[in-house]
This record gives structure tokens, C-alpha cells and sequence, in this order.
């Protein structure tokens, strides 16, 4: 799992900067969501973002958190990503290796990241086979983390079955 950088405040010059060239005001909230994003390693919610800054006695109206959110996607900072849990996380992308993959616990819903040649060489191998100039892709892998699978969670099948009585 990436860490979050030790040093946030070149990346909050970077997002304040961002907001004055939009025509934006720079807020002590705006900075606050920004550095408590920036400062994990984790793939936060909105509840996540805003227990951290409730932690730190700051308290937002969640409008606010998911306004802020929204900026920090558009200016690149920040990505957001559906594992299909029914709410968004966020991650940083101020890592050294941005191109990474996830592994998703369905039980428990951590969020492991991986980096894999051979998914980059499969990518550009089936680009190239298809004429096709890849901009970025993503790969979740959706299952049970090993201490899911330790604690007895178990994986009911999915396969396909036949809505018609046939016997």
C-alpha cells in the first residue's frame, strides 16, 4: 500500500494554485479536506474523510467535503473510484507509480493495491494488436482478503442458472 507523503504542503501550494487559476477562493476548508486526503494512505469515503477531520475538531457540512473532493479530482490530484460498495472512495495520485491495480474484500472492503508487469504488457500487447493507443485503464479484483477467508468468510457461487424449471 502507497503512503501518503510525509510532507503534504507542496501539494497544497500545488491545489491552491489549481483553485486561484479556476478563480477560486482558497479556503482554510478546501486546504483542511485536502490534506486530510493527502495525508493518507488509504482509499477514504466521504464518512472516512470526515471522521478524520472530526478527529482533528474540524467539522464540515459533507456538501462541503464532496464540493471539495470534486475539485481535487478535476485538478488531477485525486482519483475516485467506484468498487461498487455503494459510495466512492478516494485516493491521492502522489505516489512515485501512479499505474497501479486493487484488490477489493468483499467482506470486509479492504482495499489492496498491486503493480503488475505482466498486466502492463498485456495491455499494450492487446492496444497494439488493435491499433488502439491506451490513455489508462483500471483492474479490481473483486474476492476475500486472507484474514476474511481466516475469519470464515466464504465466497457463495455466482454461476449461471436457468430462470425456467426444466425438470
Amino acid at each position: 500500500m502507497k503512503a501518503g507523503p510525509r510532507n503534504v504542503e507542496p501539494y497544497l501550494r500545488i491545489f491552491a494554485r489549481y483553485l486561484r487559476e479556476q478563480g477560486l477562493p482558497v479556503t482554510q476548508q478546501r486546504l483542511a479536506i485536502a490534506k486530510a486526503v493527502f495525508g493518507s494512505s488509504r482509499h477514504q469515503s466521504v464518512d472516512d474523510l470526515d471522521a478524520v477531520l472530526r478527529s482533528n475538531g474540524l467539522r464540515f457540512g459533507k456538501a462541503t467535503i464532496y464540493r471539495t473532493l470534486d475539485l481535487l479530482i478535476r485538478s488531477e490530484l485525486v482519483e475516485e473510484h467506484d468498487f461498487g460498495e455503494g459510495f466512492k472512495r478516494y485516493e491521492h495520485r502522489l505516489s512515485r507509480d501512479p499505474v497501479h491495480h486493487h484488490l477489493v474484500c468483499t467482506e470486509s472492503g479492504e482495499v489492496i493495491e498491486f503493480r503488475s508487469e505482466e498486466v502492463r504488457r498485456i495491455v499494450e500487447e492487446t492496444a497494439a494488436r488493435h491499433g488502439f493507443r491506451p490513455t489508462h485503464h483500471k483492474l479490481v479484483i473483486f474476492g476475500l482478503s486472507r484474514a476474511s477467508q481466516e475469519s470464515g468468510a466464504d465466497v457463495p457461487y455466482r454461476g449461471i442458472t436457468c430462470p425456467i424449471e426444466t425438470t
